[in-house]
């Protein structure tokens, strides 16, 4: 099934590139699986990571993903799924930590390994190339720090698993050497 996955991805996010960059896109849902599994998650867990941005970054319907994976794989994608991008960043980031409050493990899983990938991306991005990185993105430098604060916040309430708490661990030291 993660096979599949890769290949459904893959196809869904041919010709995307990660924020202003040379990286093929598909290269983050597949970082993002490889945490997972190396933290012991379930194969279906591993999938719905792999087809966590289709939703929102392509024409992929959640009809589509439960017909290729099943209910449960389109569940998992479905709560890490942030609102249209024709909303807001504030009111989809606002979504993103709300909605975690009532996420299963598995989702909460999902969404550390993805903003885990997302800030060491960034951490690698700034020593080559310095603050500039953040112009890539929407909103700058102080509001992400604000977004992946909070995040951090709420993986550490939320997360008391073993795999959520060797994950929080990455996470908050993450945001620490991006943020200070």
């Amino acid at each position: 099934m993660i096979f599949k996955a890769i290949e459904f991805a893959a196809k869904a996010h041919n010709g995307q590139y990660r924020k202003q960059t040379p990286i093929p896109y598909i290269s983050h849902p597949i970082a993002v699986m490889e945490i997972l599994l190396g933290h012991g998650c379930s194969e279906e867990v591993a999938v719905a990571a792999i087809l966590h941005d289709v939703v929102e970054d392509t024409e992929v319907t959640f009809t589509a993903i439960e017909k290729e994976f099943g209910a449960s794989v389109a569940g998992l994608v479905a709560s890490v799924t942030e609102p249209p991008k024709a909303e807001s960043w504030e009111i989809r980031k606002r979504h993103t930590l709300d909605a975690m409050q009532t996420m299963s493990v598995e989702s909460l899983n999902i969404l550390c390994a993805d903003k885990l990938h997302n800030l060491s991306s960034i951490r690698k991005e700034l020593a080559r190339d310095g603050d500039k990185v953040w112009q890539r993105f929407s909103r700058a430098k102080e509001k992400q720090a604000w977004y992946f604060r909070a995040l951090n916040a709420n993986f550490n309430s939320l997360m008391k698993s073993a795999s959520g708490t060797a994950l929080t661990r990455q996470f908050h030291e993450e945001v620490e050497r991006v943020f200070g």
